[in-house]
């Protein structure tokens, strides 16, 4: 693949201290004029705004899929193919400079794990994106509050899920020229596929990572909150262990359930980290940690061995956390042991259900629900 020849990484601030960096000042007209000829010529279209309100049927409520702080998300259809545009606010989170940076970098990454970038919209104050559409939506959509009736994901397909997921961010640190720090890991920025193939979306915070002798490229604080590595967040030095310690909250989520934060929730339990703390710290306790949603219908060793992989990746100091291609060898392990529904029920305790044992295979209450964003 080529390089990011239009990136490069902020300069390292060494004893100055973290300071936030610099908006690029290559914005508005001169900006288009920079990244059209590149983009235009590569993987992604240029669209016209008239050509993205035929497409979506002028914004169509119909066609409306999902809104955040970015903006709205519809899908459409352009020659044939489905697509899902997002529109951002002109006053909204995701700035000209983000926009600039997801074109740019979805025009040069590709893999399976990423989601494909068909085109962009930079016209007058107008600035949308156009990508691939992804018909099961977010995982945030499918994990989270999952309304009564609707599936929830079972174990052998969560697994899969993060096996993608890693095979993505594994493409990102050891195989983009130079490497991505994704930087914004978290279930409403994975989207789902056929079969529930998941691609990782939303670029607009990504940087290009150390390169040489460096170690760390230091910028502002951003991401989301609860999903930011400790370290990262107190010196702004952000490292590819800091896409490490965001991937380890997300395989926090798969297990359990929970939003690494939930306002909804009791007290004790809103923080996801802080509630599975008690857990962590003993091998017998892990399968408390487990979805009850999951209904007990999953292999215990797998499960164990899931829980030590996201131990490891949420640990406070960076060095100590793995690499992601140690990630995935672990998890492809573990996909290697999947649920077999012929086994028989085993009783088990859940905090979930206090006072009474869940057996695999026995029903359960689910949660309620509530519509989601995806392409967030």
């Amino acid at each position: 693949m080529g390089c990011f020849g239009c990136f490069a990484p902020e300069a390292d601030e060494g004893d100055e201290g973290h300071k936030p960096s610099k908006p690029d000042d290559s914005s508005g007209a001169d900006a288009r004029r920079k990244v059209a000829p590149d983009v235009s010529n590569g993987y992604a279209h240029s669209f016209t705004f008239k050509d993205l309100l035929v497409a979506t049927g002028y914004f169509n409520e119909a066609n409306f899929i999902g809104e955040g702080g970015f903006g709205k998300v519809y899908k459409g259809k352009i020659n044939g193919q489905m697509v899902a545009v997002k529109q951002l606010a002109q006053d909204g989170v995701q700035g000209r400079n983000e926009f600039l940076v997801e074109v740019l970098m979805l025009t040069v990454l590709n893999h399976p794990n990423l989601v494909n970038l068909v085109g962009f919209c930079a016209q007058g104050d107008e600035r949308l994106l156009v990508y691939e559409y992804m018909p099961f939506g977010s995982l945030e959509s499918h994990l989270f509050d999952v309304p009564l009736g609707k599936k929830p994901l079972d174990w052998n397909t969560r697994v899969r899920i993060a096996v993608g997921v890693a095979e993505g961010l594994s493409y990102l640190h050891n195989v983009a020229d130079p490497p991505v720090i994704y930087r914004d890991m978290k279930a409403a920025n994975i989207l789902l596929g056929e079969d529930f193939s998941p691609k990782l979306s939303d670029f607009g915070l990504a940087k290009v990572g150390p390169v040489g002798d460096r170690t760390h490229v230091s910028t502002r604080v951003m991401g989301t909150y609860g999903y930011c590595a400790p370290d990262y967040v107190v010196s702004g030095k952000l490292t590819m262990k800091s896409d490490i310690y965001s991937f380890g909250v997300l395989l926090m989520e798969l297990i359990t359930g929970r939003r690494i934060y939930d306002a909804s929730r009791p007290k004790p339990e809103q923080s996801l980290l802080t509630w599975s703390r008690p857990f962590l710290h003993d091998k017998r306790k892990f399968y408390r940690l487990a979805d009850p949603a999951l209904l007990g219908c999953y292999p215990l060793s797998a499960l164990n061995q899931l829980v030590v992989i996201s131990i490891m990746c949420l640990q406070d100091q960076p060095h100590v956390r793995p690499i992601i291609a140690d990630v995935v060898i672990g998890l492809n392990h573990i996909a290697s042991q999947p649920y077999a529904p012929e086994r028989p029920p085993v009783a088990m305790s859940s905090p979930a259900h206090s006072g009474s044992p869940q057996f695999i295979g026995t029903p359960s209450r689910r949660r309620g629900g509530r519509r989601t964003a995806q392409y967030a």
